[in-house]
């Protein structure tokens, strides 16, 4: 792109064009946008000089954390509750058998350090809330117990891997307890606190109750960042503790997707699609697919016999073992991590990443096209009475 051209106003308009065209190919295709946005950002990242700035990066790691936020107030306690014992279970298994498969694959075939091996780990235990949340909502699954139920198993199966992470690579300072101080209180007043805001404020044009979310999530977040934590992780904390909330108001919620999904998430996914070095990826091609197939069949082999012990059902138990495969958003954080404080390099976080990006792109597919539920073919009636009521 010529100099003249690099002006905040012309990068954002390549962008937002990119975003426009992996909408319209998801619509045509039938397609997860997120994943045609990942996608588009591969093309994109390695065919083209695309440009990237601070407000770029800004913007992608914002539409990361409300988006978690988002599917935070998606796992409803009262699934917790009725269904502790399917979403734990699920959850937990979808977190360890991937973590210590391909820590071992990293230390017995790819020969890298322990610590470095614990990273691969962490990044390839995930499960991406970020796809699983877009794909849901696109699909009207997130009012199904069906959903909710694989959306609160991600939450279980992510919160291991924060927590490990901590444990493993904890950096204890004094920020960590001011992070912890203001989070605590906050986390506990806000949903009574909130329900008296949101009411008293409630239909105003200036929007005051999703500029306190804002605020919110950023403040907090850039709490945890000082702490060398992430700023997803009070994010989705935050959620959880507006679930009940965001049932009862709807139109808020509404106006938050509109903002997140039309012009934060293409930033995000955008990017993740960006970050692949083609060039790297196919002269580590054999690694990379080691890795792969190590998360989709150890995720797989853990997820898929639970399916059936819980009867979901041979076509929701497959579309489940497949969605809870997939990985981006805190996989892609934990290879940064890594990357960030030397414990790997920049070739063996491009092969976690591609990983990473690639189990976010292959079960989705895979998921949408041949297992995903229908909807309109098992009826509405039986929908509705699977949807669980808003509290």
């Amino acid at each position: 792109m010529p100099s003249e051209l690099n002006s905040p106003q012309s990068i954002a308009a390549v962008w937002i064009g990119l975003a426009l065209i992996a909408s319209l190919v998801s619509i045509r295709a039938g397609i997860s946008v997120a994943l045609i946005e990942i996608l588009v950002g591969v093309a994109a990242g390695n065919a083209f000089d695309i440009h990237t700035n601070e407000w770029i990066t800004f913007l992608a790691g914002f539409g990361s954390v409300v988006l978690t936020f988002l599917a935070g107030a998606e796992v409803e306690p009262q699934v917790l509750r009725l269904k502790l014992k399917e979403t734990f279970a699920i959850g937990l298994m979808a977190f360890v058998a991937p973590f210590f498969g391909a820590l071992l694959f990293a230390l017995a075939v790819a020969g890298w350090e322990l610590k470095a091996a614990e990273i691969a780990g962490l990044a390839l235990s995930t499960t991406s809330v970020a796809v699983v949340y877009a794909v849901m909502v696109e699909t009207g699954l997130n009012e199904t117990r069906l959903g909710k139920i694989i959306l609160a198993a991600c939450f279980i199966n992510d919160l291991g891997t924060v927590i490990l992470l901590g444990v493993l690579f904890a950096n204890f300072n004094e920020w960590l307890i001011v992070f912890v101080a203001a989070a605590v209180p906050v986390l506990a007043v806000f949903p009574r606190f909130s329900r008296w805001f949101f009411a008293e404020l409630r239909g105003r044009a200036s929007e005051p109750e999703i500029r306190f979310l804002f605020l919110l999530l950023l403040g907090l977040g850039g709490l945890a960042v000082a702490a060398r934590s992430e700023a997803v992780l009070p994010a989705y904390l935050l959620g959880m503790a507006a679930a009940g909330l965001m049932g009862q108001e709807k139109v808020m919620v509404q106006r938050l997707r509109a903002i997140t999904f039309g012009l934060l998430t293409p930033f995000f996914f955008i990017r993740a699609g960006t970050l692949i070095d083609l060039s790297a990826a196919v002269s580590s091609a054999a690694l990379i697919g080691g890795f792969l197939l190590v998360k989709l069949a150890t995720k797989f082999a853990a997820v898929q016999p639970l399916t059936e012990i819980f009867g979901f059902g041979r076509r929701r138990g497959l579309y489940t073992s497949l969605l809870m495969s997939t990985g981006l958003t805190f996989g892609t954080i934990s290879a940064l991590f890594g990357l960030n404080h030397g414990i790997i390099d920049s070739e063996q976080y491009t092969i976690l990443v591609t990983g990473v990006v690639l189990s976010a792109i292959v079960p989705t597919l895979i998921a949408q096209q041949f297992f995903q539920p229908k909807l309109e073919s098992e009826g509405a009636a039986r929908l509705q009475e699977e949807a669980l009521p808003n509290v």
